[in-house]
């Protein structure tokens, strides 16, 4: 196994296209972990750790440029606000030593359904900003995953950000997994509300072959809130909205059993968060309305 190790940005790209095949590693969180059980054994490995620009992000008026390297307890300390979804999945991200090391673009690269970022990417909408010696491209996150470990990314392309777009409602995160730390999601699923849009957008992980939104769901749930004038007068949605919206978000799953737990289990474990997520955002948005209402 050769061991590239680039010095920039530029570099970086010339190795990838000259070794197409070579296999990035920053973090190392998931690379390492597939080498050392001799899963795979790779002829080059594209080290990136000396692009420190892949380290650093930006926010902007309506998103935020995440680093492919930013590492997941720098989105806990200083992202929260912008990006609350994905910042509560980062917490549930393994142990403190791989929060400091394992970042977003890793996940994207490895594209596994049970990446504990997909969710909440799914959620909150992005675009993974891809780019080779041939030029740059974002990919939307919705045409991202194309099959079990796939991605769209061409062999000599890497990931250098993520554009997520800045949260303008709250959004929540839960997992289930056998423990509360060190483990793989049994599933996971994320939930941000869009008031600017009037929308709401779901990610689910690792009850699919690839991380999926639950759209039918969305759409019922779209539906549902605009009829009502929910928007407008924030109240309580009726048990029969959220129960639908459950149902529906068990019914776009498509699990198997493994080691982690049932297909069956997988289903009712993400109708359950569905419901229970879409109870604490809808709490979060009724409450920063009643604010609103009372500085006014």
């Amino acid at each position: 196994m050769d061991f590239l190790r680039p010095a920039s940005w530029e570099e970086a790209l010339a190795a990838k296209a000259e070794h197409p095949t070579a296999v990035p590693i920053a973090g190392g969180t998931d690379v390492m972990v597939e080498i050392n059980f001799d899963h795979r054994r790779p002829e080059y490995l594209l080290d990136l750790n000396r692009i420190g620009e892949l380290s650093e992000w930006e926010v902007g008026q309506e998103k935020v440029r995440l680093g492919a390297s930013v590492p997941y307890s720098s989105i806990m300390d200083h992202l929260r606000a912008e990006l609350p979804g994905l910042a509560l999945a980062s917490h549930t991200v393994a142990s403190p030593q791989i929060r400091n090391r394992g970042g977003v673009g890793g996940n994207l690269g490895t594209a596994s359904p049970a990446g504990d970022a997909h969710p909440a990417l799914l959620a909150a909408d992005c675009e993974v900003e891809a780019e080779s010696v041939r030029g740059t491209r974002l990919i939307p996150i919705d045409a991202f995953y194309t099959g079990v470990k796939r991605n769209a990314l061409e062999p000599d392309e890497l990931i250098r950000a993520v554009h997520i777009k800045k949260a303008d409602g709250p959004q929540q995160y839960s997992k289930v997994g056998t423990r509360n730390a060190m483990v793989i999601a049994v599933c996971a699923f994320g939930i941000a509300l869009h008031p600017e849009t009037r929308t709401v957008r779901t990610g689910i992980g690792s009850a699919a072959p690839t991380p999926i939104r639950a759209k039918e769901a969305e759409d019922f749930l779209n539906a549902a809130l605009e009829e009502g004038g929910f928007w407008e007068n924030g109240k309580i949605i009726t048990p029969a909205i959220a129960k639908q919206f459950a149902a529906l978000a068990s019914g776009a799953c498509n699990p198997i059993d493994d080691v982690r737990g049932t297909a069956k289990y997988r289903r009712h474990a993400v109708g359950i968060m569905a419901r229970r997520t879409l109870g604490w955002t809808w709490e979060q948005y009724r409450g920063a309305g009643r604010t609103l209402e009372g500085a006014a």
